[in-house]
């Protein structure tokens, strides 16, 4: 275990001032998609527009729909960013406006989740702090967060090569259900029930 893991941690929600750290982790989360996502090649630009959507409320990447692990000693050691299917195409609205603004290619940007999906968009640890359980706990924090917003299925894809991280999710209860091809890249869909209201989330 790293030395850093065994700091006190605590799960807060994200704040636009945590967009430099988050967005370094969210590009070891979804990789070429960031590239997709931010119309860029280069890592500097890409970097610096994943900021600067982390720090706009209503997309998909904002801060308002992001949780934080965070150290005492104010380290941001892990992320998640979630949102419910009913909302993925109005979240990326302005990724796609954004898009043809540059006059860019907008078809690589697809909804990931289908309505009636309380949807997990990417989380990280950062290398520091693996293996203390930050993960799993995160996972936890999105599914609490799922079901007291009132939705019963949670979903989060995954990397067919991430043996590791698949490994994870079903020992977590998450089952595979299809696939999805992200920016080339074909992912399984994986979902689990959560909560204990069988009805229709509010």
């Amino acid at each position: 275990m790293n030395m850093k893991s065994d700091q006190e941690l605590r799960i807060r929600p994200a704040m636009p001032e945590d967009s430099q750290a988050v967005s370094l982790l969210m590009y070891d989360a979804i990789g070429d998609i960031a590239h997709t996502i931010a119309g860029t090649t280069d890592m500097p630009d890409t970097m610096d527009v994943l900021e600067q959507l982390f720090q706009q409320p209503g997309c998909r990447l904002s801060y308002t729909n992001g949780l934080v692990c965070e150290a005492e000693n104010g380290d941001i050691a892990g992320f998640m960013l979630s949102y419910s299917g009913d909302e993925a195409q109005s979240l990326d609205e302005l990724l796609i406006r954004r898009l043809q603004d540059l006059g860019l290619q907008t078809s690589g940007l697809v909804p990931e989740a289908r309505p009636g999906e309380y949807y997990l968009d990417s989380l990280a640890v950062s290398g520091a702090y693996r293996g203390a359980g930050i993960g799993t706990r995160l996972i936890e924090a999105f599914e609490q967060r799922a079901a007291e917003l009132g939705w019963t299925r949670a979903l989060l894809l995954v990397d067919r090569t991430n043996l590791r991280a698949r490994a994870l999710y079903e020992r977590l209860g998450y089952r595979e259900d299809g696939f999805v091809e992200l920016s080339g890249h074909p992912y399984d869909r994986m979902t689990k029930r959560v909560g204990t209201n069988t009805g229709s989330p509010m």
